[in-house]
């Protein structure tokens, strides 16, 4: 029998032991673009647990990964991620709705759940505050053209557990004709909400818009018509409307009733992943 082989002698219990290879540690943070070798999957970091990491890809899809030592490739080089240091990260910035942005960040495939707003205008300021928000969430904003047949769109829409419905309703005050149509629409995934404004002009704050306070306006006259010209204000609907967007600039410039109401629409539809 050979005795001259690796285990032939002693072993040296004190030898130093063979260590795994040394990979350089890279902060963590919101938008970081990472590839995960074992899987293939490339993205941006949305969110860091240790061991948990969930990197959104290009296509807007979330993927919760278990994150080990050099298990992810950053800039050609495999690294370990780790959570950043108190006081290294960044300021955080916010969105014009008052959430923290990510750099980056691709949006995210969208759900097949829908916001319904009752016209342009509306749809037009929701993207101006919460654009951020809902393309992070993959939420679309779809104006209805009118609230008249509610019931019936809703019928059509056919919502369920993963296709859920959001409306936001003008003047939903009690008696109105919204508060009528919004008591018809009974679903367990549909959320009717809204504010008490005639209109969602009505819903920017008269500093931000640049008045004094909004003009009320006698019953049978047109709304926005009557606000024109009850301020003196030389322009089509569409033109002032232009100028009102314009002067929106975050969540500040808001109205709290629309603001709490679209926050409920936001997480009804898309709720927090477990």
């Amino acid at each position: 029998m050979r005795d001259d082989g690796l285990l032939a002698g002693p072993l040296d219990i004190d030898a130093p032991r063979r260590r795994g290879p040394d990979h350089p540690e890279v902060d963590a943070r919101p938008g970081l673009r990472v590839t995960h070798p074992a899987t293939g999957i490339e993205g941006a970091v949305v969110e860091f647990r240790p061991p948990l990491l969930v990197v959104r890809d290009d296509t807007g899809r979330d993927h919760h990964l278990r994150h080990i030592p050099g298990g992810v490739v950053v800039g050609g080089r495999r690294v370990t991620l780790r959570l950043p240091r108190p006081g290294t990260a960044p300021r955080p910035t916010r969105t014009a709705s008052g959430s923290f942005a990510v750099p980056d960040l691709p949006a995210r495939v969208a759900r097949a759940g829908r916001i319904w707003v009752e016209g342009r205008h509306d749809a037009e300021l929701l993207e101006r505050v919460w654009g951020d928000d809902l393309r992070a969430e993959g939420v679309v904003v779809e104006p209805l053209g009118g609230a008249d047949e509610l019931e019936s769109a809703v019928r059509a829409f056919g919502p369920g557990p993963r296709r859920r419905l959001g409306i936001l309703l003008d003047h939903l005050v009690e008696g109105s004709k919204e508060a009528r149509l919004a008591a018809a629409v009974d679903h367990p995934d549909v959320l009717v909400v809204g504010h008490p404004y005639v209109d969602v002009w009505q819903a920017i704050r008269p500093a931000a818009a640049g008045i004094a306070a909004w003009p009320e306006i006698p019953p049978g006259v047109p709304w926005k018509q009557g606000v024109l010209a009850a301020l003196g204000v030389d322009a089509t609907p569409r033109e002032f409307w232009a100028h009102l967007l314009g002067r929106v600039r975050s969540w500040r410039d808001l109205e709290t009733p629309l603001i709490g109401a679209v926050e409920r629409l936001i997480d009804f539809v898309a709720p927090p992943d477990p």
